[in-house]
């Protein structure tokens, strides 16, 4: 009998050790990677936001694990000059809360985001999703469509998987109390122990810039309540994949996507070629490049971004709505 309670004291004196371990490194992370924006609150939410430049709205979001340094690290200086630019952390994600027992799918997302845009009064802007955040597009477009004047999906998760991407699936832990014991005792040095492997895989064939860690918030995403969400947001999507893709016939803004042929993440044929098909008027673009193109090749997005923003805008023009006449 000491003999296990001396095996439970000394585990119980380790994961204290590692909850103290897990503590002491979300203090030098985000000292390292400070908030980029403001805050706006949303409900029970409280949204961390970058808003800037000037010119029709343009919204960035990221995808799993990600926050906006995965945006502001190259991209967003590139649209400035004509777009107010607007990037959002997700719900859970980079320094945004999300509310406890709140739903971490996609649709409950979106509506938090298309309230956050009614609020800021972004008239039907060209949102951008990345990953993850492509899914969550998608539902904004088919459950808020007065939010939308555009979708710009890069590399995005559009249709169900039969199993997560290799290098995420730690995240697939269903229980939330696993999850909760995962993250607050193992994930945060494990993670810093493993950083530059985790890395390389997600940017394969790709390079990651050497200062992604800080520069992009790589480091962020290293934080227990970081890896909480994640596991949540991938748990979710499963079922939100099941559901979304019947619907996407029904999208009438201008859509396009933008995936690398090499991606290692996210196949392009499942979630790009298939979206194709189920939108013919899809503007979808392949090029040589990995999964984190806004950080590998900005100016590759930028102009993919600028020719939605260019269709909108046509769009619009031709709308009845334009004409002064009414006709």
């Amino acid at each position: 009998m000491n003999g296990i309670v001396e095996g439970l004291l000394v585990l119980a004196g380790l994961e204290g050790a590692l909850v103290g371990l897990s503590a002491l490194a979300v203090r030098g992370i985000e000292r390292a990677v400070p908030p980029q924006g403001g805050f706006l609150d949303v409900g029970a939410e409280r949204l961390h936001v970058l808003d800037k430049g000037r010119g029709p709205p343009l919204v960035l979001i990221h995808g799993l694990s990600g926050q906006m340094g995965n945006f502001t690290h190259s991209l967003v200086d590139r649209l400035t000059g004509d777009f107010r630019v607007v990037a959002f952390d997700r719900p859970g994600s980079g320094y945004s809360t999300r509310a406890p027992g709140a739903s971490a799918s996609v649709t409950a997302q979106a509506a938090t985001l298309a309230e956050a845009f009614r609020i800021l009064k972004l008239d039907r802007p060209v949102v951008v999703g990345h990953s993850l955040a492509g899914a969550l597009v998608l539902a904004l477009a088919l459950d808020h469509p007065d939010c939308v004047g555009g979708l710009a999906l890069i590399a995005p998760a559009t249709h169900p998987m039969s199993k997560p991407p290799l290098t995420f699936r730690a995240f697939a832990i269903r229980s939330p109390w696993l999850r909760r014991f995962f993250a607050w005792s193992l994930v945060t040095p494990a993670a810093l122990l493993v950083q530059k492997i985790a890395v390389k895989q997600v940017f394969a064939p790709e390079v990651p810039p050497p200062d992604f860690a800080t520069a992009g918030g790589g480091l962020l995403g290293m934080r227990p309540r970081s890896f909480e969400s994640a596991s949540a947001d991938m748990i979710a999507l499963d079922v939100d994949l099941k559901a979304l893709p019947q619907r996407y016939a029904s999208i009438r803004a201008p859509i396009g996507v933008l995936f690398g042929r090499g991606d290692h993440i996210l196949d392009w044929r499942a979630h790009g070629e298939a979206m194709k098909r189920e939108i013919p008027s899809l503007d979808f673009e392949l090029v040589d490049g990995g999964h984190m193109l806004p950080v590998t090749q900005p100016d590759v997005c930028a102009r993919f971004i600028r020719r939605i923003a260019a269709r909108v805008a046509d769009a619009d023009a031709a709308s009845p709505q334009a004409s002064p006449s009414g006709v």
